[in-house]
Parts: structure tokens; C-alpha cells; sequence
């Protein structure tokens, strides 16, 4: 069996919404695992901060700045995550926007954009994975969902469903692909401790907000970044090879309730 330090080497690999929250920690975890890793995120700054961080620490990544949405990006990260070895062998599919707003102030134009990042971009990073992934004969895709991507949950009127968009491709690609040796799995994380997540404090009621997640989550806490990026690490690796069509919790008992 191979090594947490050792399981990704050689695979080349490709994270969406990589510059912070969930897609930095899995960008930070696959490359320490000797992943060939290419970032992609809209948010050059960012981006570019992400990888001087980690070249300081004597590790190498690749970035490109793109949206999701739009087919020539997609398909530009995917050929420069591709191009070194002539194949690609993981995607992790993670951007996305979390807009928090129940059905009476959530916006038709707040519908479309979610819809395109969320929903859009991750069917186009998916198809367009699979057309390279079957050029070499398999891979391994993680797309990113939520509780609220299967439970319904309060306030997620624009949200939760584009999460169960995830939730649902994840499920339909892992039958589809099943038979080329491509496994298509999720996971769903209850409320992590994201950026995102951080600036509620500054936001009217946002401690309170903060303070109901924790109390709806059994194990006490809100999750941590790396601990979801280690769930994704793990279903992009070998180790996972007899699980597709997984909608993985990470949520700290949300779900068990």
C-alpha cells in the first residue's frame, strides 16, 4: 500500500478554486504527497501568493488564472495540467461561491451566477476531465458538494441546490465512467472554518451565526480546510480504487443527525 507521503507521486492533478479555503488545503496536500499540481482559481493575487508560499517551502506548483464558467479556461487548465506527462490523472472539482440568503431575498441574477460557478463550471471541469482521462485509460475525480448539497438546510435557497448539482453529477459520472476506469466521487463538508467562514465575524450577527454552526455540529467544532483536503487526497488516490459514486460527509456528525 502506498504512503501518505508517496500516494499521489507522479499524478498529474488539477484543483479548481484553488487559491483559498478547501482548494488551498488540497492544492497544499497533493503537491506534499508528490502530486505534479495545477492550480486554477480566478483570483490571480491570490494564486500567485499560494505558490510563492509554497516554493518557499521547497515545493512546486503550477497556476493558472481563469473562471470556471467559461469554456476556454477550463479547458486551457486542464491542457496545462495535462501537457507535462500527456495525461491527467486527478481533478479536483472545488470552485465555487457561497452565497447565504433564504428564497425572499435571494435574486434571480444571484441564482444565475451560482448556477454558472457551482453548477456550470463544475459539469464543464468534469466533461472535460473525462475526455483526457479516457485518452489514458482512467483517473480519479473529486468534486467538492456540502450538507447542503444533501439535506436541506435554511438560508441556501441559491446555494444548496447548486450543491446538489455536485452531488448529483458526482453520482450519474461515477455510473457513466464506471467501465473506463474513472472514478467520480464528492465529498460534503459541514461549515468549515474557511475564509468565507471567518469574515461572517465582521458581518451583523455573524458570531451568532458562527456560534449555531458549531452547536449543529455533534462533534462540537467547526472543520478545518486540511481536514476536508485529506478526505479529498485520499478519494483522488490509489487507496480509493474500489470507491466511486461516493458523496463523502466531513462534517462532523451533521449529517448523522
Amino acid at each position: 500500500m502506498s504512503t501518505a507521503r508517496s500516494r499521489m507521486a507522479g499524478k498529474a492533478c488539477l484543483v479548481t478554486g484553488a487559491a483559498s479555503g478547501i482548494g488551498r488545503a488540497t492544492v497544499e496536500a497533493l503537491v506534499r504527497e508528490g502530486g505534479a499540481v495545477v492550480a486554477m482559481d480566478w483570483n490571480e493575487p491570490r494564486l500567485i501568493n499560494l505558490k510563492e508560499e509554497l516554493g518557499n517551502q521547497g515545493l512546486k506548483i503550477s497556476i493558472v488564472s481563469g473562471d470556471v464558467s467559461r469554456v476556454s479556461d477550463v479547458k486551457r487548465a486542464i491542457l496545462t495540467a495535462t501537457e507535462p506527462a500527456g495525461r491527467l490523472d486527478v481533478l479536483v472539482a472545488n470552485a465555487g461561491i457561497i452565497p447565504l440568503s433564504g428564497i425572499s431575498e435571494s435574486t434571480p441574477e444571484e441564482w444565475e451566477k451560482v448556477m454558472a460557478i457551482d453548477g456550470k463550471g463544475m459539469f464543464l471541469c468534469c466533461k472535460y476531465a473525462i475526455e483526457e482521462m479516457r485518452k489514458s485509460g482512467g483517473g480519479a475525480i473529486v468534486c467538492t458538494s456540502s450538507v447542503s448539497g444533501v439535506a436541506g438546510q435554511r438560508n441556501q435557497a441559491v446555494y444548496g441546490p447548486a450543491k446538489f448539482v455536485a452531488s448529483g453529477l458526482t453520482k450519474h459520472l461515477a455510473v457513466e465512467c464506471a467501465g473506463e476506469g474513472i472514478r467520480v466521487n464528492a465529498v460534503a463538508p459541514g461549515t468549515i472554518m474557511t475564509e468565507r467562514v471567518q469574515e461572517l465575524r465582521d458581518s451583523p450577527g455573524g458570531d451568532d451565526y458562527i456560534a449555531s454552526m458549531v452547536s449543529a455540529h455533534p462533534i462540537g467544532r467547526l472543520g478545518e480546510p486540511r481536514e476536508v483536503a485529506a478526505a479529498i487526497a485520499f478519494l483522488a488516490s490509489d487507496e480509493a480504487s474500489f470507491i466511486t459514486g461516493v458523496v463523502l460527509p466531513v462534517d462532523g456528525g451533521y449529517l448523522a443527525q
